[in-house]
């Protein structure tokens, strides 16, 4: 008897929280967007019958009741937390690491040889055809190592770069052996999985070492700080107390005032968008987050145009390539469902532009794709 009464106690407790939070969810409303995680939060799909048998409605609506479920916030700093106490290294697909690192965790089985055999293959035409210079900037995870949890396993990205450098030749720009020499200093946010400013400096070293450029003589110590709080996409998805990362830019790249179009609409005379530091998303203060297609005026005159297929890694770098060239076209490939080379063409049909692919070479492995 003690045993069902103990047994009818859990179901009505339970099911009276689920009552209490079915009934909170209904006039609580939806929300469209999470400022926590920085993303668009799934909407109640529309009911069907052809839906419910034949197509997604189930999934959709688990995915619904997921991310619109009452103090989800909150839940999930809870959640972090017991995980913390509990002496766990990873969360959420984040390495909670020393120094108070949040690094991004990519297992090597993800990665496989054949994944790496397509992209080279997209990437081999790009310098063949267009003699296209390919700077693949390594992850967090694989320079600074010693900020890792011990043991832990994460894709070696050496055996990748070793592969580009052989198929692109003197085209390859050598990021990780600078990076790696830095690897003390703060070139990874703490809780974002981009490089800083810092690391995005000696990265514009080694590209203009590659191509055979002088660098321009950028002040790192004169480096402006425009946020103390900026809290990035791993601390999204974890939500614990952790101190804001430093968000900087090099004054010099204002010395010329640039025109910039965004997706041939918005148009801008700053690399910089402000209003970014008002919202979770302040990496976006570089080139106004991201955009399918972005065309510069650099406002410097040498008659030089860059084209560059490029990820996020790419938006804090690309101002300080501005000295060297008269205009930059970007295209983000995640958002460019045209033909890559037709595009190309319209800029410079002779194909003397310089061209370069610069992703993480995590990015590239998942996102690197076009139609030529």
């Amino acid at each position: 008897m003690k045993e069902k009464s103990n047994a009818f106690f859990t179901i009505a407790f339970l099911s009276s929280i689920i009552f209490i939070f079915t009934i909170v969810d209904f006039f609580h409303g939806d929300r469209v967007f999470s400022e926590t995680e920085n993303r668009v939060l799934a909407t109640k799909p529309k009911f069907s019958v052809q839906e419910l048998f034949f197509g997604n409605y189930t999934s959709d609506y688990e995915k619904y009741v997921t991310d619109q479920f009452v103090g989800r916030d909150k839940w999930i700093y809870i959640k972090t937390e017991t995980d913390i106490l509990l002496q766990k290294k990873t969360i959420n697909g984040v390495y909670l690491g020393a120094g108070n690192y949040l690094i991004e965790q990519h297992l090597p089985q993800d990665y496989p040889a054949e994944l790496e055999d397509g992209k080279l293959v997209l990437l081999e035409r790009l310098v063949t055809e267009w003699d296209a210079t390919v700077m693949l900037v390594p992850t967090a995870d694989n320079v600074i190592t010693d900020k890792l949890p011990s043991y832990a396993p994460y894709y070696d990205e050496t055996a990748l770069l070793e592969r580009v450098a052989e198929m692109a030749g003197e085209r390859c720009v050598d990021v990780y052996s600078i990076l790696k020499e830095h690897s003390s200093e703060d070139i990874y946010y703490r809780t974002d999985h981009h490089w800083t400013s810092l690391g995005v400096y000696y990265g514009y070293q080694a590209w203009a070492e590659t191509v055979g450029e002088e660098p321009y003589p950028y002040d790192v110590e004169g480096m402006v700080t425009v946020s103390e709080d900026f809290l990035g996409t791993l601390h999204s998805k974890i939500n614990i107390d952790r101190a804001g990362d430093r968000l900087q830019y090099f004054p010099e790249t204002t010395v010329h005032q640039p025109h910039i179009t965004y997706d041939q609409m918005k148009e801008s005379e700053s690399y910089y968008e402000e209003s970014y530091l008002e919202t979770k998303n302040k990496y976006g203060f570089f080139l106004d987050d991201n955009h399918a297609l972005v065309e510069i005026d650099t406002g410097y005159q040498n008659g030089k145009t860059l084209f560059v297929l490029k990820d996020s890694y790419a938006n804090s770098l690309i101002p300080l390539l501005a000295p060297h060239y008269e205009k930059i076209y970007v295209v983000d490939l995640r958002y460019f469902n045209g033909r890559l080379f037709g595009l190309m063409e319209q800029y410079e049909p002779k194909k003397g532009m310089d061209v370069l692919v610069l992703y993480n070479c995590i990015h590239f492995l998942e996102e690197f794709n076009y139609l030529p």
